[in-house]
């Protein structure tokens, strides 16, 4: 520990967040889980507040403390735009709510069978269930090892009189812990956790927002300011031109909305938090705070990644980062006092730890309630609660055990895993889109439609795992391109072994991963058209689960549900998205 980056000071922080955590933890766990509703949906009690912190709590993960901030040291603002995104959690708030509260509905695979069929919601719980265990909870476990390992400078530690790497003792360290409070709390534990996590979280990341840019500008904020545009230089524009290889408008735009819309109107993970709300007064206003609250990561993690770029990139300089995914730590670590140090350690540590327990709990409650209710209907809401607790452990051992794949494999097939989403959205989103606003969409066109888009989000992953021995040589390649220092023909004349050598898989790989997403949405949406107008049309029970399904009664609730102030929040919201976009053009 002779290189740890802490004091005493700092640890006696980190000591005094830990008892407040036991503390709320034992607090929230007063009140039992009889029920399933109670062990997924915190017993549909929570207010606007719990919500609110909750959504964004979980949100925050390793995808902001070592992607986003990665992302903002190497390529400036290109990634802003997913966070800008954020602003479609107000579609879920005012649009999908309503008709989330009137069907009562524990999981979005249970909606999908309400709507459509008991195979297109068993796809999709297959899918989710799939893409948290392999993708989002190893993600977060991985990133624990990039944070702490430089937090505290370690590599290795003894245990027992063993050197262990100090990746298994983080790995194993944080998903014990997570797991055991929410095996033990369900949801409820979740949503009580982040009222404390979220203020210390962005408190302790402004910290480095300011501390960051006077370090940058000698004492000086503004000057600090200044400094990091002109070192991002162009990269500090958020709309790049149409035959930029990588983060073409054309591609970024669309393509980021696509994502968005699936992540924050249609994944358990985040609308879980919704659905456990009092009323849709409280869901609503959760989403609000949440769409607030989703404005500041640009600031206190991806602009914290562009201040890492310039400090490395000033002459003289003595900060150091050995890479950019570790660009927001090594900030940590290297130009925060003692104390404040350890106070962003806390909000860092917890970040992980409520990311990984709502996907701990999501990936649970799928199974629980798309599966084993289906098994055994009749089951109590005891039995729910002891097989929800069973089926977390053991989502948390196969969490554990893939991060153990994934260390053995190539990062680079890690970051393709990571994309798996990105390829596998919008076949969702039709299904979502077509399901709620047109009534036509038909049980048959959901299934098909659903299928070939996964079908075509497995194809791109799979050539992106074949292809990534070449994807440097590529990029170099697009680049020169783009920057005009080679021709067209030389650039085709480049390509052509490769793809004389793989053929379709090459001609599926060297689009634009944006464009392919793009590709997706088109085609799953031509097949969910084709194929309804082929079929019967649905049922009125059916179409009872659509935005066409509310009775006088359930209208008039959820209008009595919202008055001015809900709307001017949400259009204040939106404007900033719109100023944001103005300055960084």
């Amino acid at each position: 520990m002779s290189n740890s980056v802490f004091n005493a000071l700092d640890w006696w922080i980190v000591a005094a967040f830990v008892v407040a955590m036991v503390i709320v933890v034992m607090m929230s766990m007063r009140k039992k889980n009889e029920s399933g509703k109670d062990y997924f949906l915190s017993g549909r009690d929570s207010n606007w507040l719990q919500i609110g912190t909750s959504i964004f709590s979980s949100n925050i993960g390793s995808e902001h403390l070592v992607g986003l901030a990665g992302a903002g040291f190497a390529t400036g603002m290109a990634m802003a735009h997913w966070e800008m995104q954020g602003w479609i959690i107000l579609v879920l708030g005012w649009v999908f709510v309503p008709l989330y509260d009137r069907m009562k509905v524990f999981t979005m695979p249970e909606f999908l069978e309400l709507r459509f069929s008991r195979g297109s919601r068993n796809l999709l719980s297959l899918l989710t269930m799939a893409s948290l265990v392999l993708t989002k909870i190893a993600a977060t476990i991985y990133a624990g090892d990039v944070v702490v390992r430089t937090l505290l400078g370690i590599n290795s530690v003894n245990v027992f009189g063993f050197q262990m790497d100090v990746f298994w003792a983080i790995a194993l360290g944080l998903a014990f812990t997570t797991g055991l409070y929410t095996v033990l709390g369900g949801l409820r534990v979740i949503m009580y956790t982040a009222v404390l996590q979220t203020p210390v979280l962005i408190f302790g990341s402004v910290a480095i927002l300011f501390i960051g840019l006077q370090e940058l500008g000698h004492g000086d904020l503004f000057a600090g300011w200044h400094q990091m545009v002109t070192s991002a230089g162009a990269n500090i524009h958020l709309i790049r031109a149409h035959n930029d290889p990588e983060w073409s408008w054309m591609a970024v735009l669309p393509g980021s909305a696509i994502i968005g819309f699936w992540y924050w109107c249609t994944d358990q993970y985040i609308v879980q938090r919704v659905l456990a709300g009092k009323n849709q007064q409280e869901s609503r206003r959760g989403t609000i705070l949440a769409g607030f609250l989703k404005l500041t990561p640009v600031f206190i993690f991806l602009v914290p990644g562009m201040i890492a770029f310039g400090l490395v990139s000033m002459p003289g300089t003595s900060f150091h980062t050995p890479n950019g995914d570790a660009a927001y730590t090594s900030l940590v670590a290297q130009i925060l006092p003692h104390g404040v140090r350890g106070f962003v350690a806390c909000g860092m540590i917890v970040a992980l730890m409520a990311s990984l327990a709502s996907k701990f709990n999501a990936s649970a409650t799928l199974f629980t309630m798309d599966f084993y209710r289906e098994w055994r209907p009749k089951a109590s809401g005891r039995e729910e609660v002891t097989v929800g607790r069973i089926a977390t452990g053991v989502i948390v051992v196969l969490g554990i055990c893939w991060v153990l794949v994934i260390k053995m494999l190539s990062s680079n097939l890690y970051e393709y895993l990571q994309n798996v989403q990105s390829y596998l959205s919008p076949a969702i989103v039709v299904l979502f889109i077509a399901g709620v606003f047109w009534k036509r969409a038909t049980a048959p066109a959901a299934f098909w439609s659903f299928l070939v888009g996964i079908v075509g989000g497995f194809a791109r992953l799979a050539a992106d795992i074949i292809m990534k021995g070449h994807k440097v040589e590529v990029a170099a390649l697009k680049q020169q391109l783009f920057h005009n220092t080679i021709t067209v023909d030389q650039y085709h004349a480049a390509l052509a072994p490769l793809k004389a050598q793989y053929g379709m898989i090459f001609d599926i790989w060297i689009i634009n991963w944006l464009y392919w997403c793009q590709i997706l949405l088109v085609t799953s949406a031509v097949l969910m058209i084709v194929i309804s107008l082929l079929t019967k049309a649905p049922t009125l029970a059916k179409l009872k689960y659509s935005w066409f399904g509310a009775t006088p009664e359930e209208k008039a609730a959820t209008r009595a549900s919202w008055g001015a102030w809900d709307v001017v929040l949400s259009l204040i919201v939106i404007a900033i998205v719109i100023v944001f976009y103005i300055v960084f053009f």
